[in-house]
């Protein structure tokens, strides 16, 4: 039996309709996978074709990440928001 392999476009479109489709988007597991992907890679043992296949799941799952830091974001500046204006606070993590 021949593998199926489909074009590029339709497996990226797949990886991220797919991720799309999720309701909420899970930081911490989705960093995770992504580093375990980032590990795989760099060993350097994968083929071609699996290395590009993992390449463009790690460039979905780094643009889920973006959204979810993007989401906490925008609810922080809304939890901080008092009087109808935005107020800008930074904060250090290490506090």
């Amino acid at each position: 039996m021949k593998a199926v392999t489909y074009p590029v476009c339709y497996t990226t479109h797949y990886i991220l309709s797919s991720m799309a489709r999720k309701t909420s988007i899970n930081f911490e597991q989705s960093l995770a996978e992504l580093e375990q992907l980032v590990d795989a890679m760099e060993q350097g043992d994968l083929p071609l074709e699996e290395a590009l296949k993992q390449f463009e799941k790690g460039i979905a799952l780094a643009g889920n990440c973006q959204k979810a830091l993007q989401n906490a974001e925008q609810h922080v500046k809304q939890l901080v928001e008092k009087n109808g204006e935005l107020l800008e606070k930074s904060f250090d993590l290490d506090e």
